[in-house]
């Protein structure tokens, strides 16, 4: 399954999850309001002699506003939790108790971690998540959420560190990956607003039955008013049961089938199986499990690693941990699990290596120059990272210079690194932008920006967008004025000489859309609703510009436009190549923003497009990697690095 189809299938899930919250939601409101009648009907008027006719046309009024308190009870109480958790997902570990680990973390296992989620992160193509640590919670089990991946948090528990060891840990963090690749995390997050609303009614019934219990023990018996509350309280009560039953069907339907593909691309992410499979072991040979304690297992089973309770049969939200193991080793028995004994903690003395020699001699980025054949579509690399991903994302972390690293990871010059990544690497107006930066920042932060910009001068370009990656959680902490001053100021420097070369346009948008959709998660303010025409025409434009500067002659431009024409469809047979560079970044500008409406369907198909288009003369350039980047970034399609093999 490729990128789009799991966002289509997460699609398709949702509006499921939409039509049985109806339901479920029509269910519970038919019996409140009969709960509502038959606890007045009773305790009030049959005794004045009223038929169920009368009682029905006498209270009609007083039924449909039960009907439509509990209807605007349900939907509020969901629009509450999910505009709650909109703020992202540190909100929702924070709700659980997370603890946020700090960019710069020292201690050995938290450093562990925070190396890993950002060497998946590289190999994934995607900003590196907040990582948090449910501190107090023994037993094994990890989640991601969030709506996007630059808004994107993972949190594992205490056991989950102490016990697993690299390669374990490293198959948790890759299964959560897959949920933050294939959609599942937004799923995961509507899932958990629908369930609080459908699960609500049973908190309220669960007050009013108390208190009008304990109100009927002192209360005079000739006071019929508190029976009718009790039969209230009690009704909502059993309602409140009903709705514990829809959501954990909800949850197993939209959820188990989803495990089971998080736990195979696991498996392509590391190329083995033994990491996540001895997780999977160590969760049931470990008294403790996957039980989460310091949340309601039934507000967040479905986004856990382990199932977090015991569920099991039709209201299991994960698959059977012997069969979930057993996909994976097939000779796996029950009677295999291993014990573990929470005494044995894998407590490291000493930090990973940070800074070693690039071991890259086999594969590295295509930024770093040279050509590559493209063998297979771009389109099928998106959300789809392989094990050669994963360990070129460990060379390269462990290569990048400590200078740069240790910015990356500082809340306070990870501003300013930020900076140093815009600034033009030709040299061409280099005096002109820190010129300005003196002006704006002062000369000694101004030294700093030249510090980063001397030492990326002569590492690879291959660090770069890496480089922004890992320090997005990092300048996420910033305060909003200053994320705003960013952007003006690096859109003055890229502007500094009058025209803005591809290059400055490329990453300054990439580091805009992550921001962009970091401050609105949930994408509203980005939203968009283009006409078929102005997707096409946009469409179109891109495909122009990438064979414009991806082309060396006029005819090659022609021949690689012509070629990505031809996937677009019929509909596209009749635009003819342009070229007026003059436009190209107001061009693309106008075009990504346009193509932010595109829907999975032609967000493959244009990708398709983009692919044959540069693959044209059977080579990648420099210029072409960096566009093709930057289209991925900007619609939010998790592109791994395009590497070249020597």
């Amino acid at each position: 399954m490729n990128f789009f189809d799991a966002q289509d299938q997460a699609r398709r899930s949702s509006r499921r999850l939409v039509f049985a919250y109806v339901v479920a939601t029509i269910v519970i409101v038919l019996a409140v309001t009969a709960i509502v009648g038959f606890a007045l009907y009773t305790f009030g008027m049959r005794d004045y002699g009223y038929t169920v006719g009368q009682f029905m046309r006498e209270q009609a009024s007083v039924l449909v506003g039960t009907g439509l308190i509990a209807t605007l009870f349900i939907f509020g109480s969901s629009l509450y939790k999910t505009s709650r958790l909109s703020a992202g997902g540190g909100r929702v570990a924070v709700d659980m108790g997370g603890t946020l680990v700090p960019t710069d973390v020292q201690d050995p296992l938290r450093r562990r971690l925070r190396n890993i989620v950002e060497e998946m992160a590289i190999a994934s193509g995607v900003p590196v998540p907040e990582i948090y640590v449910l501190e107090e919670e023994q037993g094994i089990n990890a989640f991601a959420a969030g709506f996007s991946p630059s808004d994107a948090a993972v949190a594992v528990t205490r056991g989950t560190l102490e016990l697993l060891d690299r390669d374990e840990l490293q198959g948790v963090i890759a299964h959560e990956f897959s949920h933050i690749l294939n959609g599942d995390m937004k799923l995961n997050i509507r899932l958990m607003g629908v369930l609080f609303g459908i699960m609500a009614l049973g908190l309220i019934g669960r007050l009013v039955f108390r208190g009008s219990y304990h109100a009927s023990i002192i209360s005079s018996r000739r006071d019929r008013g508190h029976p009718a509350i009790l039969v209230v309280g009690l009704g909502l009560v059993i309602l409140g049961a009903i709705g514990v039953f829809f959501a954990r069907i909800i949850k197993a339907g939209v959820s188990r089938q989803r495990e089971y593909l998080a736990d195979a691309s696991a498996v392509q992410f590391t190329r083995q199986t033994d990491g996540i499979a001895n997780a999977l072991k160590k969760i049931g040979g470990y008294s403790e499990g996957s039980n989460i304690s310091a949340a309601d297992p039934e507000e967040i089973s479905h986004m856990l690693f382990g199932s977090g309770a015991r569920f099991s049969g039709m209201f299991a939200t994960h698959p059977p941990l012997v069969a979930r193991i057993q996909a994976l080793d097939p000779s796996f028995k029950p009677s295999d699990f291993p014990r573990v004994d929470p005494r044995s903690r894998q407590i490291e003395t000493a930090t990973e290596s940070q800074h070693a020699a690039f071991a890259g001699n086999v594969t590295t980025a295509i930024a770093s120059g040279g050509f590559k054949v493209l063998s297979e579509s771009i389109a099928d690399t998106v959300g789809q990272p392989q094990n050669e991903h994963v360990e070129f994302a460990q060379n390269l972390r462990q290569s990048i210079p400590e200078i740069l690293y240790d910015a990356a990871h500082s809340s306070e010059l990870v501003y300013l690194l930020a900076i140093a990544l815009v600034v033009d690497q030709s040299g061409k107006v280099t005096d002109r932008q820190f010129t300005l930066l003196h002006e704006q920042l002062g000369p000694q932060r101004a030294q700093f920006v030249r510090r980063f910009y001397d030492e990326l001068s002569v590492t690879g370009a291959e660090y770069r967008l890496p480089l922004l990656e890992i320090a997005f959680p990092a300048l996420k902490l910033r305060p909003s004025q200053e994320l705003s001053y960013l952007v003006s100021l690096t859109a003055r420097l890229i502007e500094s000489d009058g025209e803005i070369e591809l290059f400055e346009f490329c990453f300054h948008r990439i580091m805009m859309s992550n921001l962009g959709r970091a401050i609105d998660p949930t994408g509203k303010r980005n939203a968009t609703r283009a006409k078929r025409r102005d997707l096409q025409s946009a469409a179109v434009d891109l495909l122009r510009v990438l064979a414009d500067y991806g082309h060396d002659t006029e005819e090659g431009r022609i021949a690689a436009f012509k070629a990505g024409q031809a996937t677009l469809g019929a509909w596209a047979h009749s635009a003819e190549f342009k070229s007026d560079r003059e436009l190209t970044v107001s061009i693309l500008n106008h075009s990504l923003d346009i193509l932010l409406g595109l829907n999975s369907k032609g967000q493959d198909a244009l990708l398709r497009a983009v692919s044959a288009t540069a693959a044209y003369d059977g080579k990648l350039s420099i210029c072409e990697a960096e566009l093709i980047r930057t289209v991925c970034a900007t619609l939010n399609y998790p592109l791994p690095p395009i590497l070249v093999h020597r």
